[in-house]
């Protein structure tokens, strides 16, 4: 079984007011390093159903600032996503950037 996440991405703007909101192949670029907001608006059991929600959302405030930004992403139900362990970097307090030591 599989469900359809839908996101939206509110991009950062450079100085200038621009933003990159695609790549050179169409795909949505997101970079949260970099300022972008990534919202799940919704976990649907179909395809439809997740553009649905875009037609709805496209039309409320901040969503119809980036209307084309939303991106459904097919989802198993039941797997294991994340296999393995992680590793925390210490963050030094003065400026809040990973210890490089």
């Amino acid at each position: 079984m599989e469900v359809f996440l839908l996101w939206h991405v509110r991009h950062a703007r450079y100085p200038d007011g621009s933003a990159d909101h695609f790549d050179e192949s169409g795909e949505l670029v997101i970079n949260e390093e970099e300022g972008d907001n990534v919202k799940l608006l919704g976990v649907y059991s179909t395809r439809p159903r997740a553009r649905d929600r875009i037609e709805r959302a496209r039309a409320t405030p901040g969503f119809i600032d980036e209307p084309d930004c939303f991106e459904i992403s097919r989802y198993p139900v039941d797997e294991d996503q994340w296999a393995e362990g992680f590793v925390v970097i210490p963050y030094d307090d003065d400026d809040q950037q990973p210890d490089s030591a």
